[in-house]
């Protein structure tokens, strides 16, 4: 668990960053309508709540390094009985005080009043212009209205900064109870990953897989998934991104799941692929292991120093080697890498980011070159091979679909697989899914 402490510091960290005489505004998620007068189940800004811990709606958190006024000042939404015997309870004012423990609160109410003498006579402002239309209309307005008072001795900040540079590269490095809350995410989701292994079985559809996996997730304390489930049986291994999870799964075919749970905020993103039947047949066998070699060869190269685009490249040597001795691919090793032809078969990135978002912030790039590793990063690697039912290859490689994805987290001698606790060596798959009753 992230502790109050670590809110704080992690907000006077960027007031440390910012230049003199400034003041920075992030602001927390608005509720969405999903039909009507109900709403999508409510999701933190990511940033908003990296700084405060905080999880409701309709709230504004002011950060300044002047003297003139306190550094930490949240805007909030104060208790209303009436309204809470519908909508649930609000933390409230004076609560939010003293269980955030944030400098200064008040009413969200009082924002378009105060608001505009904070910003007064400060140099810079940060904020995430371009993230939320209705806060950019708002910011605006006061700005306005502070350049039209010159007689009022009002002045507007001159110069208008991005805050997400200063946010999203403390995000990149995970602290260790980070890591602890990135743990437990992933462990949940493992559990949930073997459930929906040993639930298997010919003849279920696919959705009841999925069902499977968000049982285990929210009796775990995760409620809600890191991002829609997938859950692809056969040639829907195919489609990277398939989330209707509506077929019915048949006998002797793959069937790919990518399911991670959001626990405390923070996402695990995992994909194993196994047999629906308990039991890989020797082309499935063939192109699984190749995809294993490929992401054990990349996890070789995460530790500080190395970069993604070199385990990268790596991956893309092993895989495209292994098709061409397996007559997919024809020809020369250099020639296939030169003319891409593996992106037939693997056309996305072998991994991202991840923390409080699934594709998590930070830079891959810095200064134009490729970012070394450093420890406290964590990554996914998840190699995968596609072939789809109409491509020119023999018949016993059509409709094949396998994706291996684990969350590394890079340590000082090298990495720490946070998602070791899924099977996937076909061993140990195989006989996971024969205790279950599920091979037939």
């Amino acid at each position: 668990m992230i502790t109050v402490e670590e809110f704080a510091q992690r907000r006077q960290r960027v007031i440390e960053q910012m230049s003199d005489n400034s003041i920075a505004v992030i602001t927390a998620s608005q509720e969405v309508f999903r039909s009507r007068d109900t709403e999508f189940p409510f999701r933190q800004d990511s940033d908003f709540y990296y700084l405060t811990g905080f999880n409701e709606p309709d709230a504004w958190l002011v950060l300044s390094n002047s003297e003139d006024h306190p550094q930490h000042i949240l805007f909030c939404r104060d208790s209303d009985p009436a309204v809470e015997i519908w909508q649930g309870r609000r933390l409230g004012v004076e609560q939010a005080e003293q269980q955030l423990g944030i400098e200064f609160c008040l009413g969200v109410d009082e924002l378009d009043e105060q608001l505009p003498v904070l910003l007064n006579n400060k140099h810079s402002l940060y904020f995430a212009q371009g993230h939320s239309s209705a806060t950019d209309e708002r910011l605006f307005a006061m700005l306005t209205a502070l350049r039209q008072a010159p007689k009022q001795s009002r002045i507007a900040p001159n110069v208008l900064q991005d805050i997400r540079p200063i946010l999203h590269e403390m995000r990149l490095f995970k602290s260790t109870a980070e890591v602890a809350v990135m743990q437990q995410a992933a462990e949940i989701s493992a559990r949930a990953h073997i459930r929906a292994m040993q639930f298997c079985r010919a003849g279920i559809d696919e959705y009841q897989l999925e069902a499977e996996i968000q049982h285990e997730f929210a009796m775990s304390g995760a409620r809600h998934p890191a991002y829609s489930t997938i859950v692809g049986g056969g040639e829907n291994a195919c489609i990277l991104h398939y989330t209707h999870n509506s077929s019915e799964l048949i006998d002797g075919d793959l069937v790919l799941i990518d399911a991670g749970a959001e626990f405390q905020g923070y996402a695990a993103d995992i994909t194993r692929t196994f047999p629906v039947n308990g039991r890989f047949s020797e082309p499935q066998k063939a192109l699984y292991e190749l995809v294993l070699s490929a992401q054990l060869a990349a996890f070789a190269l995460i530790k500080p120093g190395n970069t993604l685009a070199q385990a990268s490249d790596k991956v893309i040597s092993v895989i495209t080697q292994g098709l061409i001795e397996l007559g997919i691919l024809q020809g020369d090793l250099n020639e296939n890498i030169e003319q891409q032809t593996y992106r037939q078969y693997f056309m996305h990135g072998l991994g991202h980011w991840l923390g409080l978002d699934v594709h998590d912030v930070g830079d891959y790039k810095v200064a134009g070159q490729d970012r070394p590793f450093e420890p406290g990063m964590v990554l996914t690697i998840e190699p995968g091979i596609y072939i789809a039912t109409d491509a020119d290859v023999q018949p016993q490689w059509q409709g094949i679909g396998i994706r291996i994805e684990d969350n590394l987290l890079v340590t000082e001698k090298g990495y720490r697989n946070l998602t070791i606790g899924v099977p996937k060596m076909i061993s140990q798959i195989e006989a996971l899914m024969a205790d279950s009753g599920a091979t037939h």
